[in-house]
């Protein structure tokens, strides 16, 4: 597949993960907001750093699993009933708890961007997720496992998280009052996206059947 095709896969991939509020887009808004967006803008470039290297090694993990089929169709069951039951739980029984602010200090640019480094480092639902999503488009043949597609995709996450964030830190100032950042209204997108992702691996387990 075009090359093109794989990094907008990557980058559509990565951004729709880090649409949901977190430590990492919350934390880059709010040092936008005190501290000047070139300092977020270094903080999201540290944690970009790492989302590079942690896709690479999801797709390295998913390079192995695709030659070990058995094990990708346990996952793949295993997966649908944790979206399953991650849907349900967002869509009907989460509740809207209360903000907390993540404290911040005054800091160097490049402390910032060590601090995304840092940040992003101890988040590592990005491997397991990328892992699934590359197993995923590559059952469906939008991606090869050889270096130049697995390259293309990983430069894609980067990008793609790089992207949240840059509309976290430029637009969270301007919609933070809003009915859209509440957190029940987050709950319901981040239970609609993986009843998305459910629906595509239950689609995926039928095919094989």
């Amino acid at each position: 597949m075009n090359i093109t095709i794989v990094f907008f896969l990557g980058l559509v991939i990565a951004l729709v993960g880090v649409i949901p509020p977190g430590l990492l887009n919350m934390t880059a808004a709010k040092i936008s907001l005190k501290e000047g967006h070139v300092r977020g803008i270094m903080f999201s470039l540290g944690v970009c750093f790492v989302v590079f290297l942690q896709t690479y090694i999801a797709a390295m993990f998913a390079r192995y699993l695709s030659n070990h089929q058995d094990v990708v169709d346990i996952l793949q069951r295993v997966a649908f009933v944790i979206f399953v039951l991650i849907s349900v739980y967002f869509l009907l029984i989460a509740k809207a708890g209360k903000k907390q602010d993540v404290e911040q200090h005054s800091r160097s640019k490049q402390s910032r961007f060590f601090q995304g480094i840092f940040l992003s480092a101890i988040n590592v639902f990005p491997i397991p997720y990328q892992a699934y999503m590359t197993i995923t488009i590559a059952s469906f043949g939008w991606l090869e496992f050889e270096r130049i597609s697995i390259v293309s995709y990983v430069s894609g996450a980067a990008t793609g998280t790089f992207v949240m964030l840059y509309i976290y830190i430029f637009f969270f100032d301007k919609i933070k009052t809003k009915s859209f950042t509440s957190q029940k209204n987050m709950n319901y997108i981040i239970g609609t996206i993986t009843g998305i992702i459910a629906c595509v691996t239950l689609v995926n387990i039928l095919k094989e059947l």
